[in-house]
């Protein structure tokens, strides 16, 4: 395995962006106090998550101007 040439700067990327969002709802959401938890809708978390890593499926797909080293694809 090797890592893309461009790897230090996918953190700008929408795509990483959303996928580590969901990563860190998904983290965080056991820690949430009980209270809050019976006051959102009991899938809510689900649903969050995947729209956010459908969004980031989707934006692995589109140029999102991140610059490649020259002489790649």
């Amino acid at each position: 395995m090797k890592l893309v040439e461009n790897w230090c700067k996918l953190h700008k990327t929408f795509s990483v962006q959303a996928m580590g969002l969901a990563a860190a709802i998904q983290a965080t959401w056991p820690s949430i106090p009980d209270d809050l938890k019976a006051s959102l809708p009991h899938n809510v978390v689900h649903w969050v998550s995947l729209v956010l890593l459908t969004a980031g499926i989707l934006g692995r797909m589109i140029d999102q101007g991140v610059q490649r080293p020259k002489g790649t694809p």
